[in-house]
Order: C-alpha cells, then sequence, then structure tokens
C-alpha cells in the first residue's frame, strides 16, 4: 500500500471516529462539557484534570455540540423580543433597546404599564453606586419608579415640573421620592408646574430655593428617564395643557412629538423654543450632555413620535413594545446613530 493510499484509509478512519464515539469518549465528553460550560472553568484547566491538551478539550467540546450532547438555547423571558430588540438598538444605533411584548387588550394603549416595570429593571442595571439620576415627568416614569426594587446609593432630582400640582403626590414627586427611597439617596423634586402662563412667572419659579436646588443637579445628571408624547389629546401632557390657539399655532409649525416639554418635527428637529421659556424642564442642551438618556413609551399611535424624539439625538437607550418597533423598524429612512448627539438643528 503506498503512503496516498494510506493516507486514504487514515482519513477514512478517522471519518468513522468522528461520526461515531465510544462508551469512554461518551463520558469524557460529557465531563468535559460540564466543567465548561456549567462549572465555567477554562479549557487549560480542564486539560490539566484530564491530562489532555488544551486542544484536545476545543475538540471534543466541539465534537459534544455536533453529537448533541450539549444543546446551547439562547432564552429570554417571554415577554422580551430578542429580535426586535436587537433589531431597533441597530437601526437607531442606541446603547440599549428593549422591547416588551404588547399585551393583548391594550394594542392601542399608549405605555403599558409592563414597560414601567422593564425600565425599572433596566435602571437596576445602568445605574451606579454615585449617579445622579434625573426622572422628568410622564405616565411611563411613574409607573417605572413604582416598580422599582433595586438601586444603588444615587441622588435622585427631578427634571421638569409637574402636569399639576395639585397632584404632585401622585405623581413625578412622588417618582423622585420613591427612587430616592429604594436608593437611599437624596432627592430633590420641584413643586412646581410643568408650564406657566408667561415666561416671566417661569423665571420667577426658577429662582426659588428649592427649584433652583434642583436645577443645580442638572448638569450632574448621569442617568435621565424620560417619557414620549404624541401630539393629540391624553397621549401629551404638553397638548393637553395648552390652549386650542396655542395647540393650533404649534400643529402648524409641523409638531410631531413632545419629550419633557420640549417640541419636535418629524425629522427630530426642535421647534416653538419659545414654549420652552414658560416651562420648568431641563434643557435639551443639558439633555444632549447626559451620559445615558432613557425613553420609556410604547404603543402603536406613539410610533411616529418615539421615532421623531430618537432623530433627534437626545436619547441613547429606549424601553418600548411591540406594536411601536413594528412602526419603528420601518419608519422611512434609516437615523444616522442615536450615540452620534449632535443636534439635527446643527445649533
Amino acid at each position: 500500500m503506498n503512503s496516498s493510499e494510506e493516507n486514504a484509509v487514515s482519513g477514512m478512519s478517522a471519518g468513522r471516529s468522528a461520526m461515531r464515539m465510544g462508551p469512554a469518549e461518551l463520558v469524557q465528553a460529557a465531563a468535559m462539557a460540564r466543567r465548561f460550560y456549567l462549572e465555567g472553568k477554562s479549557k487549560i484547566q480542564i486539560a490539566e484534570e484530564f491530562g489532555v491538551s488544551r486542544f484536545k478539550v476545543a475538540r471534543v467540546l466541539e465534537t459534544a455540540l455536533e453529537r448533541d450532547l450539549v444543546r446551547i438555547e439562547i432564552r429570554v423571558p417571554a415577554e422580551l423580543d430578542a429580535d426586535r430588540s436587537d433589531a431597533l438598538r441597530a437601526r437607531y444605533g442606541l446603547r440599549h433597546a428593549v422591547v416588551v411584548e404588547s399585551p393583548a387588550e391594550a394594542e392601542e394603549s399608549p405605555d403599558p404599564e409592563n414597560l414601567g416595570e422593564v425600565g425599572a429593571d433596566l435602571l437596576g442595571e445602568l445605574v451606579d453606586e454615585g449617579d445622579v439620576l434625573g426622572l422628568a415627568w410622564g405616565r411611563s416614569t411613574i409607573h417605572m419608579a413604582a416598580a422599582l426594587d433595586r438601586l444603588p446609593p444615587c441622588t435622585v432630582v427631578q427634571l421638569t415640573g409637574v402636569y399639576d400640582a395639585g397632584t404632585a403626590e401622585r405623581g413625578s414627586v412622588e417618582a423622585v421620592r420613591r427612587a430616592a427611597q429604594v436608593s437611599g439617596g437624596d432627592a430633590h423634586p420641584i413643586y412646581a408646574p410643568m408650564l406657566l402662563p408667561d415666561a416671566a412667572t417661569a423665571t420667577a419659579l426658577r429662582n426659588q430655593t428649592g427649584i433652583a436646588r434642583a436645577f443645580e443637579h442638572f448638569d450632574k445628571v448621569t442617568v435621565a428617564c424620560v417619557s414620549i408624547g404624541s401630539w393629540e389629546p391624553g397621549i401629551s401632557t404638553v397638548h393637553d395643557m395648552l390652549t386650542e390657539e396655542e395647540r393650533a399655532h404649534y400643529a402648524s409649525l409641523g409638531v410631531a412629538a413632545e419629550m419633557s416639554a420640549h417640541l419636535f418635527d418629524a425629522d427630530g428637529r426642535r421647534i416653538g423654543r419659545d414654549l420652552g421659556e414658560r416651562c420648568i424642564t431641563v434643557k435639551a442642551d443639558q439633555l444632549r450632555r447626559i451620559p445615558e438618556v432613557v425613553a420609556i413609551a410604547g404603543g402603536q399611535r406613539k410610533g411616529p413620535a418615539i421615532d421623531a424624539v430618537l432623530r433627534s439625538g437626545l436619547v441613547t437607550s429606549l424601553v418600548t413594545d411591540t406594536s411601536a418597533a413594528d412602526y419603528l423598524l420601518t419608519a422611512g429612512p434609516a437615523p444616522k446613530s442615536a450615540l452620534n448627539r449632535s443636534d439635527p438643528d446643527g445649533v
């Protein structure tokens, strides 16, 4: 038998060996796989234990996968949609995108409560000890704060006034207190309406001691949580606070979304900036400098508004639901990365 014939026979023998493992090989492969996948041991540690090379360990582990001795499954809780989450993150260039299954009974409702629960878990991951957490007004933010059960020690500051000062105890003031209670840190609430009749009144309120103290923390915020509103009744607190004449004026400018009393057109450009002069709220430029801005917003009706705000470059992460995600994944041309925090207006 010449050398080429010997090599052919050797190759056939190796192929048969790879296809069928004897009982000793099966037991060894199972043991190695257990050490690697369940006990977290390195290939070098396994090699030393079994008296073989780390290259053989790698081959055995590969064979264990091929022979179905080991099955690797990527599983997330049923309510999380991993595929949509990853696609949404990639499309908008977000740091984090978490998509939750829309409740069947609330498909048309904005901001289902389960978004707040998932948002609370996400903040528990993102906030580190010593951070300054900023919370803006919004139903989803209030749901998130109510669901919080873990936060490292951090300062919590309110980023906007409240929708109605008479409901402060049930709204964003209470959300700030709740987050501070969970974290054990200081709370800086704002006892003032979000929207004032005129700029002079807003300026006077900003200079009041308690409100000014909260404003001093805005430039120190490291993680912020915000809500997004569509420009329609019941889905935008700012829309609901304005007169019919004012609503018509801003609609004529092309408003598509609202976040923290800032208005945006469909391309993410800020419009109606005069409104901000009447509002108790964090400035857009301050939001842009915050390293992590998490928006919690969902529902099919909010899809266009979420798209507009993501295009503004003010948001780095998003918690939403499948109804909104399906719209966002097909909404016009792909935007620039949200992590490019430049202003679409160029100012």
